[in-house]
């Protein structure tokens, strides 16, 4: 997987980083129990801190995307099922993306048919 951290862009380097390892999981390019390079040949490569490595992985985490291990360091983890957290976490999300789109003149089927896109694309489902 390729990871591109933009170092002018608004949204913090831990976050891009974090970001792109749930995309990655999300399209498969990452499976479950891929270990995941360490914290410091991951900042290295990237050109970044260690320790903004070390963010977004203790987000990931704490999220459930990935375990520590004590033998082989960060490791892709099990998908859970039915999170209630994630749930809970998810509807906020959605309920600013809907505020942001109706602000924006974007019609529920366009809202829609922009989510069934990119859950298509990044998911996998041939069905939406």
């Amino acid at each position: 997987m390729l990871i591109k951290i933009e170092t002018l862009h608004a949204s913090p380097i831990y976050e891009q980083l974090r970001n792109q390892i749930v995309m990655g999981i999300a399209s498969k390019e990452l499976a479950h129990g891929e270990v995941l390079p360490s914290v410091r040949r991951l900042g290295a490569d990237l050109g970044i801190n260690f320790h903004t490595v070390n963010k977004a992985y203790a987000m990931l985490c704490d999220e459930g995307y990935i375990v520590m291990d004590r033998r082989k360091g960060a490791v892709v983890a099990q998908p859970k099922a039915n999170d209630e957290a994630f749930v809970h976490t998810l509807n906020g999300k959605l309920e600013l993306a809907v505020a942001e789109a109706v602000c924006h003149g974007i019609t529920e089927a366009e809202f829609i048919a922009i989510c069934k896109r990119y859950y298509k694309t990044i998911g996998g489902n041939k069905n939406a």
